[in-house]
């Protein structure tokens, strides 16, 4: 399956999650591509937007290849067998970086706004695409510490090893395509795959407050 953008993106899946526009949900998206479908289907489910961040850590020898995520709290979510073979001195101050990163982001995104209440409601957790699926994971493993009634993770596509991984992890995963020959990018379901900057992540966030 394949799509003109991001914003079409999110209007077919915000049609496949129509199902939860009765109840109690809270979208978390992980920005900055996410912010853009999780904006069309929280107005499809007149459901709060809030955002949920998580970086990945690149290879010390190959920065687009990741050997961890790391989210706003908790611990970071690994491939073991590569973050053994690299400088632990290297790793931790990455991770330290990395937190920092995502405190400024927040901070920006959000200023002193707290965070949605998400206690026996259901978190819905939107991205505009997998590969790994650590970012997800780790998203995943950081909102079941806050109490959800449920956790839905949302994507367009989605290679099938890693929807295996997401349904053991996730009460649900809502995919519009689950593919076995993954084209090893996102960006090759996009026609246009233009980097999201902040300014347009703000600007979509506060369009919710």
């Amino acid at each position: 399956m394949f799509f003109t953008d991001r914003k079409e993106a999110g209007i077919k899946l915000a049609e496949a999650l129509a199902c939860y526009k009765e109840q109690d949900v809270v979208v978390f998206a992980l920005p900055r591509g996410g912010v853009v479908l999780g904006a069309e289907i929280a107005r499809k489910l007149s459901a709060p937007l809030d955002i949920v961040i998580a970086k990945k850590i690149g290879h010390p020898m190959n920065p687009e290849y990741a050997i961890c995520a790391v989210v706003e709290e908790g611990e970071p979510i690994c491939n073991e067998s590569e973050v053994r073979k690299i400088d632990p001195t290297w790793f931790e101050n990455e991770v330290a970086k990395v937190r920092s990163e995502i405190k400024r982001r927040r901070e920006e995104y959000f200023g002193s706004l707290q965070q949605q209440n998400i206690e026996e409601k259901v978190a819905l957790i939107v991205d505009d695409g997998i590969a790994t699926g650590f970012t997800m994971i780790a998203a995943i493993r950081e909102l079941k510490r806050r109490n959800p009634k449920k956790i839905v993770a949302a994507i367009p596509v989605t290679p099938y090893d890693t929807a295996q991984t997401l349904k053991s992890l996730a009460d649900e995963v809502v995919s519009l395509s689950v593919d076995k020959n993954y084209l090893g990018a996102v960006g090759a379901y996009y026609g246009d795959f233009t980097q999201v900057d902040d300014g347009e992540v703000i600007s979509l966030l506060k369009s919710f407050q």
